[in-house]
This record gives C-alpha cells, structure tokens and sequence, in this order.
C-alpha cells in the first residue's frame, strides 16, 4: 500500500509524456484514498483509474473525486456492516433495501414510479417491496 503514491506518480509521468500535456499530481487526499482502496486487480488497474482520472482532473490536480472510487470494483460501501456485526441477513438486506427505497421516494417527493426507475424497478416491483417492507 505504502508503494502506491510512488507508483501514481510513475504512471502519471508517464501519461503526461504519452500525451505531451503537463504531468498531473494527486491531492493528499487523493493519495490518501488510493492508499486505503482495496485494489481486486493490479497495477494494470491503478494505471486504468489513474488514466481516467488525468483527463477528468482540473488544473493538474487530481482530487479524490476524480478517481471515481465510489464506481470502481474494490470500492467499499461506506457505513456497510462487517460479518462480525450481523445478526441476521435478511434483516440486514431488508434494511438496506428499506434505507434505499425511503431515500428515492424523498428524493422524487414520494412519486412511486419515478422513484422505481431511479432504483432500475418496474413499478410492479417497487409495490410489492413496498408492500412488504410496510412502507405507504
């Protein structure tokens, strides 16, 4: 993990000089975000995101959320349980899918067929989670 941030700036240097553009460098906080991301791959992988995140990065900068962490792989679910603090699985999965389901209703003012497209359900579907999660 340590060797990460050395092996960024490596890559980094390198797409600069592929592209011919100024070498971009990680934020702290973006160094620090690659150092506690739980790589499933390998290098070819860091050169992936780091690639991806040299063009979406401003002013050769590259910020923590220029590395899209949050769509990758080996991103963790912030606030997930560890198996240690489970009781019971389904009760877990019912709350997430309670928590997620209470979220797209605010979100679309409590509209149930906006908010089962914002979660990929057909409407049928979202009545009966609904239904069963006892949400009206």
């Amino acid at each position: 993990r340590e060797d990460i941030p050395l092996l960024a700036e490596r890559i980094l240097k390198r797409l600069a000089g592929d592209t011919g553009l100024p070498a971009a460098r990680l934020t702290g906080d973006a160094q620090e975000k690659l150092k506690n991301y739980r790589f499933p791959g390998n290098v070819r992988e860091l050169e992936n995101m780091l690639e991806r995140a040299y063009t979406l990065c401003e002013d050769d900068q590259i910020q923590p959320h220029d590395l899209r962490l949050a769509d990758a792989p080996g991103a963790s679910q912030e606030g997930a349980a560890s198996l240690s603090e489970i009781d019971n699985l389904e009760d877990y999965l019912e709350d997430i899918e309670r928590k997620l389901i209470m979220q797209a209703l605010e979100e679309t003012r409590w509209n149930r067929t906006a908010a089962a497209q914002r979660l990929g359900l057909t409407f049928r579907s979202m009545r009966y989670r609904l239904k069963k999660l006892g949400i009206d």
